[in-house]
């Protein structure tokens, strides 16, 4: 079962598609629960769920053109930056919409959805490599598997547990958008320069805690299939 807010009472849409079970535990996710109920309903009527989805390829281009805006001047990454922050809006409330609508575009919104966040990402590292001297580029492609590695986890993690989990030590989707918003302002006052020297340790740092993910979760699942066996 799945619901949201609607008119001061709790509307319930059943559900049981493994992709809309989602589990978020992430340090601003309540901040978010609370303000669901207050913007779905006054979402436009003519605003639909897809739309929504689909206004990531929007934000992504905008990101595309003003990084390589960036190049020449790093104030263009203050719209960089909006642009991450319309796509966190969109992406957040989409589904919400549609459970709050009950538009039945479940599987599509989890498929698009999903794919549309990969876009998103490869958008944000592209983006970097334009302001980024050359010798970053390693080190962008690095962190680009490094993420895309925590996403192939998720979703092949849900293929076992039925759940999708999308935070990791209170950290989610939301907390990522708003490092690359610190980021950017950080690149904007101290220069790219700062970002290439930091880049190596970070996409270090990302890839030894997906090592630790990958391992506890597959000794997770190798308990649970000798338990199925001796069961």
């Amino acid at each position: 079962m799945t619901g949201i807010e609607r008119g001061g009472t709790l509307a319930m849409v059943r559900n049981d598609f493994a992709g809309a079970r989602k589990t978020n535990e992430s340090l601003l996710a309540p901040l978010e629960r609370r303000l669901a109920p207050w913007v779905v309903p006054r979402i436009p009527r003519w605003l639909e769920t897809h739309h929504l989805t689909l206004l990531t390829l929007v934000w992504c281009a905008g990101i595309l053109w003003f990084s390589a805006k960036a190049a020449a001047d790093l104030r263009w990454l203050w719209l960089v930056s909006l642009m991450i922050v319309l796509q966190w809006a969109t992406d957040h409330f989409d589904g919400k919409v549609g459970k709050f609508r009950n538009t039945g575009l479940v599987k599509w919104g989890f498929y698009m959805d999903h794919l549309l966040d990969y876009v998103f990402l490869c958008t944000v590292v592209a983006g970097y490599a334009w302001i980024l001297p050359d010798r970053s580029a390693f080190d962008l492609l690095c962190l680009l598997a490094v993420f895309g590695g925590f996403m192939a986890h998720s979703f092949l993690s849900m293929s076992v547990n039925e759940t999708l989990q999308i935070s990791y030590v209170k950290l989610g989707p939301t907390e990522f958008r708003l490092a690359l918003v610190i980021i950017n302002a950080l690149v904007i006052r101290f220069g790219a320069a700062t970002m290439a020297h930091a880049l190596p340790y970070t996409a270090v740092g990302g890839g030894v805690a997906l090592a630790i993910l990958v391992y506890v979760t597959q000794r997770k699942i190798w308990g649970t299939d000798l338990s199925a066996k001796n069961a």
